[in-house]
């Protein structure tokens, strides 16, 4: 499949800029649990935190599929910062420029879209992960205004979140009905970051446990319709996952490009390891599964741009990317061996970056569960 030029002068544009000013600094981030300053400063001057935004909006302007494109190159340099501009693009910025009202995007969108306010969605809870629909958090009627109590847990930059997309109840149900979403502003009294998670990978992307006592929602703050909350969180995150899926093709490709030079410049019986056999058949394989999720992810970005029904194709290119991603990144360490277990090595980062993606945004079996729906409805 040929790509259009533009696109490929795009991705060489953010292929040059992650090898030089995120790639470098990876490991470090991996360290320090955290992107530096600096860094975040030149994500913002390259427009990534408003890669969709209208132009009108103080975005960039672009289409999903030039978005999947910076996501993959992004997070070849570093899974902690492609999840960064990820979840603040397709998990806050989205929701708010497709159901949000014209006054909210003015409002918002400027902000968010030059990086001086970094987005957040809050859906998941301690007891309501892949079942969003029993969450618990409710928001009050008081009138004029929402009163809003829960907990929020596994939220991606929540620790640094300025604005946050919010679920919550608005009737007392059981199920999804009656769900509604919110823009929250987590300077508002009550909104509080209770804890960060120490994790196995994207160690430099926060991810905060959020409790919510009695925060004052104003009317004007509600997205869409009250009561139709699960269909804007179930929208986001079908766009969500082409993010998430490109995010695993970059920590594959990452992780294939540095089995493939360490296996040329690794000397064992006289020659590089490169010519086994074995070595070979490993390569071919992360090859090939590299190239299948390309192909998928670019398909699924392009029917979204076409405005074409897409929820089952973001659900094959999440599931076979990120299942790719961690056989890949698996691979690449049998491919060091010693080596690639040691932290003075890249490949043990990937495969820890890499298994997160099997989880977030939907796990492979809820991707199942979407693609076999759509298959057997149709």
């Amino acid at each position: 499949m040929t790509i259009d030029k533009d696109y490929q002068e795009l991705r060489d544009m953010a292929a040059k800029f992650a090898d030089k000013e995120v790639g470098p600094l990876a490991a470090q981030i991996d360290l320090d649990c955290s992107i530096p300053a600096s860094l975040i400063e030149k994500l913002k001057e390259m427009g990534f935190f408003g890669i969709f935004i209208p132009e009108e909006f103080g975005g960039a302007g672009l289409d999903y599929t030039s978005y999947a494109i910076i996501m993959e190159e992004l997070s070849r340099g570093c899974a902690s910062t492609g999840v960064l501009i990820s979840a603040h693009n397709s998990l806050c910025n989205y929701p708010i420029l497709t159901f949000g009202t014209d006054e909210q995007k003015k409002k918002y969108l400027p902000k968010l879209a030059s990086g001086e306010h970094l987005g957040c969605f809050c859906l998941s809870e301690p007891n309501a992960g892949s079942d969003a629909g029993s969450l618990t958090t409710f928001a009050e009627d008081k009138g004029d205004h929402f009163e809003i109590s829960g907990t929020k847990n596994f939220i991606t930059n929540g620790r640094e979140a300025n604005i946050a997309v919010l679920f919550a109840k608005t009737e007392k149900t059981k199920d999804y009905k009656g769900m509604s979403a919110f823009i929250i502003e987590t300077d508002w009294e009550g909104f509080n970051v209770q804890k960060c998670e120490d994790k196995l990978g994207i160690k430099g992307s926060s991810t905060a446990q959020i409790s919510l006592e009695k925060v004052k929602v104003p009317k004007e703050n509600i997205l869409g319709t009250a009561g139709k909350g699960f269909r804007i969180g179930l929208e986001t995150l079908d766009g969500g996952r082409i993010g998430i899926a490109s995010q695993a093709l970059g920590i594959g490709e990452a992780a294939f490009r540095y089995a493939k030079k360490y296996a040329s410049e690794r000397i064992q019986f006289g020659k590089p390891i490169s010519d086994l056999q074995a070595i070979q058949f490993m390569l071919a394989d992360m090859s090939t599964k590299l190239a299948a999720s390309k192909l998928l992810i670019l398909h699924a970005s392009q029917l979204k741009d076409e405005g074409v029904n897409y929820s089952k194709e973001s659900a094959q290119a999440k599931l076979f990317a990120s299942e790719a991603a961690m056989w890949i990144t698996t691979k690449a360490i049998q491919v060091c061996g010693g080596a690639g277990y040691c932290k003075e090595y890249p490949v043990e980062r990937h495969f820890r970056d890499a298994k997160i993606t099997e989880i977030y945004e939907g796990t492979s079996e809820i991707q199942r569960l979407v693609i076999a729906h759509s298959e057997l409805s149709s």
